[in-house]
């Protein structure tokens, strides 16, 4: 069975900061970055498979660890996060973005969102209805 995580965190929007805060602020506002990770490496590899889209490129967990001088393991799990929060696809061995473009893949996650209330409302409606509530 296939899961997504969806995390989405309220913070104040970037001012008239530059690229890197924005795209900083676009994944800790989807729960992507963590305090935890010291050498932003999450971040990093999520910048690399941005780059990456643009070329309609996938990249293999070899290249990524190669580029961004981390460990192939390191690499691998921050790959599995991207791709548990529905942001990340694997073909072949390769890893590209969902989508091309960051505007389509929030468009892609909101949809993704409705159809789990959708789902979730449903559920409700049917044990509601055996609780007689």
């Amino acid at each position: 069975m296939r899961y997504q995580r969806f995390t989405i965190i309220q913070t104040a929007r970037p001012g008239k900061k530059g690229i890197n805060e924005k795209i900083q602020w676009f994944g800790l506002s989807l729960g992507l970055f963590t305090l935890r990770d010291k050498d932003k490496s999450s971040f990093r590899i999520f910048i690399e498979l941005v780059k990456a889209a643009k070329g309609k490129k996938g990249l293999s967990s070899d290249e990524l660890a190669e580029r961004l001088r981390l460990s192939r393991g390191t690499v691998v799990h921050h790959l599995k996060n991207l791709e548990e929060h529905g942001l990340v696809n694997t073909e072949r061995n390769k890893y590209f973005l969902r989508v091309e473009n960051l505007e389509l893949l929030v468009d892609e996650l909101e949809k993704d969102m409705q159809r789990t209330c959708d789902d979730l409302k449903q559920v409700a409606k049917e044990i509601d209805s055996w609780l007689n509530l």
